[in-house]
């Protein structure tokens, strides 16, 4: 069982996802065959927004809070870690609140489960979620924290983090609102360039052991796509090579992320582990082409 409070899609069961912890009041596992109705309270802090959704176990989200730090950071042109963790700190307990005062729903009473983003994303701003749920958890019902099976993680960057870090190499302008920020417009971007124009290689294809292993990398994306500028003199200035060279990361960056899920897909068979569904999480998650 799952949650993302970012994306707001909630699935009941999957065994290959390990990136949310998972704090309960009835449940020490969970298991797929519960009938029991149940409500989860799911908190996102791994980078700057600061979410929380009210889901339950038919998965109706019932409510959902956020608050936006993207005018504290677009002055600086990414994501200051310090910032955002303090930002975290002052107002997770504001957005838990909101989110039970639109559900009309008292903590200790209607909750069963608290999810919690556990990684990828920013150390600082991880804790703060891990935190927050871990002291609502044993103040309500002194339970531990369940946890599924760790397949493969980011060594480095998340992809949602490549894609900030890209778009601030591009000097492409920050989209505005809710659901804004440097990887949005990114994606825009690339929806009108040529990923055929140019090309860099798919992350951790040289070497068979890393090749062959479910952990993922992001940060050698930058790098190729800096290296593609110097190496060609490509003006990105020039509104054209700004699109193809979006498109050429996404393109890359998704070929990545597809190799390492039908990794994790082959390990579960050989497992004889039945698989019914599949969870895109996290901010980067509204990325109509890493759904799709």
């Amino acid at each position: 069982m799952l949650i993302s409070t970012q994306y707001l899609k909630f699935v009941r069961y999957n065994f290959c996802n390990s990136n949310r912890a998972f704090l309960s009041k009835n449940y020490s596992t969970f298991n797929p065959n519960i009938r029991t109705p149940f409500t989860v309270l799911g908190i996102e802090t791994s980078c700057d927004d600061t979410g929380v959704a009210i889901v339950n176990s038919d998965r109706q989200i019932i409510s959902e809070a956020i608050h936006l730090q993207q005018q504290l950071h677009e002055p600086y042109g990414g994501i200051v870690p310090n910032l955002a963790m303090s930002s975290h700190q002052q107002y997770l307990p504001l957005v838990i609140r909101e989110a039970l005062d639109k559900a009309n729903m008292d903590i200790a009473k209607d909750i069963d489960v608290i999810a919690v983003t556990r990684g990828p994303g920013l150390p600082a701003c991880l804790g703060n979620g891990l935190s927050a749920g871990k002291a609502l958890a044993a103040a309500l019902w002194s339970r531990g924290v369940n946890h599924y099976i760790h397949l493969g993680t980011t060594v480095d960057d998340s992809v949602g983090e490549a894609y900030d870090k890209i778009a601030r190499l591009l000097k492409i302008p920050w989209l505005k609102g809710r659901g804004g920020g440097p990887g949005a417009a990114l994606e825009q971007f690339a929806e009108k360039g040529d990923s055929k124009k140019f090309s860099v290689p798919i992350p951790m294809t040289k070497d068979k052991r890393r090749k062959e292993a479910m952990d993922l990398s992001f940060s050698g994306l930058k790098t190729s796509v800096n290296a593609l500028i110097t190496k060609h003199n490509l003006d990105i200035d020039d509104e054209n090579i700004k699109r193809d060279l979006a498109s050429t990361f996404q393109k890359a960056a998704i070929a990545h992320l597809t190799d390492k899920l039908e990794l994790a897909f082959k390990w579960c068979k050989e497992k004889a582990i039945p698989l019914t569904a599949l969870v895109a999480s996290g901010g980067v998650a509204s990325n109509k082409s890493i759904r799709f």
